[in-house]
């Protein structure tokens, strides 16, 4: 079998772009059973968050790349072709790149706790289109995570792309102590950044979200006031400093035919607006209103290059824990695949002395019983003490990690994968029939 993960993210694709092969919780579902049934995927999950899309893939062996129908998946999307813009891992690169997401290591913002988040709910959403193998690996990833962040300082003084922002907002203010400042949006990143304002000494933080009573309890646990997305919101902005938007809508919610008034009623204040959503939740042309300053995820990359380096010196660590889990996995991986080829190299080989005996005992007619009894367990011995250092070898191989080499030459000399496309072709050729 073989590991294969195809996707986009914050490394080569624009935020523009990012936003186009974006998927909602919604549309993960349908297109994970249309890419199994035209990609001949075993197995997929799919991660989507703000700065990634990629789709986690298992290909038996003999069947078609997978790969190729995840890039069409994403090429109707993009509505361009995504490969010079992504990447492809296979295999062992593909473990320890999920290895890498997982423990922030692969983040815009390096060592960013969210992240570990995103890819148990991924996991989670994809559990109907996951097997023993994608199972395994996503379990093992956030296990790496927590051992990357509890054993290394990648996430000392944690970092996120809430925090992040604020961190913008106070290049531009200087300080954000006595503003006033309003999150759109109820989730993880709203909730961050309502920790992030109270520890800058924001004034007063307004939550506004569609669900009124999602917003009203993230405002009781942070000191906020609770509004809901309506009228109310807009005549909020007239006393607000610093917007902060976070939602999951598919289309922006703040528009300029909306905002244009608002500004019209602060006169010469400024607005700083911080779009931290996938898809955007402000409309790009509200840069053009006077005195409003809009920023997204691709104006972040400078904020966080410059306050992450000693993160950095942690690198080597973590990138070492990746590597010592990525063998752990891959001899497991191994293992798997070693032991159904053991059992079938086996058979086939014990197919082939009954048929030689059967030949034989045609010829031998004159035989007792007895001594038909003994040929028997004559042949049967023989093949055994044939097949038992190659037996021994192929389970060290699995616990050594070179499982995976050894079972596809195992395979191709003694012509298992041939068999199974027969068998495949004609499922009444068992091996009982020969």
């Amino acid at each position: 079998m073989t590991i294969v993960v195809v996707g986009l993210s914050h490394r080569g694709a624009s935020l523009e772009r990012r936003e186009k092969v974006a998927f909602t919780p919604g549309e993960m579902g349908p297109a994970l059973a249309a890419l199994r049934e035209r990609g001949n995927a075993r197995e997929a999950v799919m991660l989507s968050t703000c700065n990634r899309t990629e789709l986690f893939l298992i290909a038996g062996e003999g069947e078609a790349d997978p790969a190729d129908a995840a890039w069409e998946l994403l090429a109707r999307r993009l509505g361009e072709d995504p490969r010079p813009l992504g990447y492809t891992w296979r295999d062992e690169e593909a473990v320890a790149h999920l290895f890498r997401v997982a423990s922030g290591l692969d983040s815009m913002i390096l060592g960013e706790a969210q992240i570990q988040g995103q890819v148990r709910d991924a996991w989670e959403r994809s559990r109907a289109h996951a097997g023993v193998v994608l199972n395994r690996l996503f379990q093992t990833a956030l296990l790496v995570a927590g051992r990357v962040r509890s054993e290394t300082a990648i996430g000392r003084g944690a970092a996120s792309v809430s925090s992040a922002s604020v961190q913008l907002a106070k290049q531009i203010f200087g300080s954000l102590g006595g503003l006033r400042a309003m999150v759109l949006g109820a989730g993880e990143m709203a909730e961050l950044a309502l920790e992030c304002f109270a520890s800058e000494g924001v004034l007063a933080s307004i939550v506004a979200n569609r669900t009124y009573d999602r917003a009203v309890e993230l405002a009781e646990r942070h000191g906020a006031r609770a509004i809901a997305f309506d009228d109310n919101f807009w005549r909020a902005l007239d006393e607000t400093d610093l917007l902060l938007s976070s939602t999951a809508a598919p289309v922006p919610v703040v528009t300029v035919e909306k905002l244009r008034p608002a500004v019209a009623r602060r006169g010469d204040r400024p607005l700083c607006i911080l779009d931290i959503a996938v898809p955007r939740d402000v409309d790009p042309a509200a840069r053009d209103l006077d005195n409003v300053y809009l920023y997204d995820l691709d104006d972040l990359q400078a904020v966080v290059s410059a306050n992450l380096e000693r993160r950095r010196g942690e690198l080597p660590a973590a990138e070492g824990l990746v590597r010592e889990e990525v063998q752990k996995f891959w001899h497991w991986l191994a293992g798997l695949a070693a032991v159904p080829t053991l059992t079938q190299f086996r058979t086939e080989m014990d197919r082939i002395r009954e048929r030689e005996v059967a030949t034989a005992m045609r010829k031998l007619a004159h035989l007792s019983p007895e001594e038909r009894e003994a040929f028997e367990q004559f042949s049967r011995s023989l093949m055994n003490k044939f097949l038992h250092e190659p037996s021994v070898r192929l389970r060290e191989a699995a616990s050594n990690g070179g499982g995976l080499g050894i079972v596809d030459a195992v395979r191709y000399l003694f012509g298992l994968a041939d068999r199974d496309a027969e068998e495949a072709r004609d499922p009444s050729r068992t091996r009982k029939n020969g």
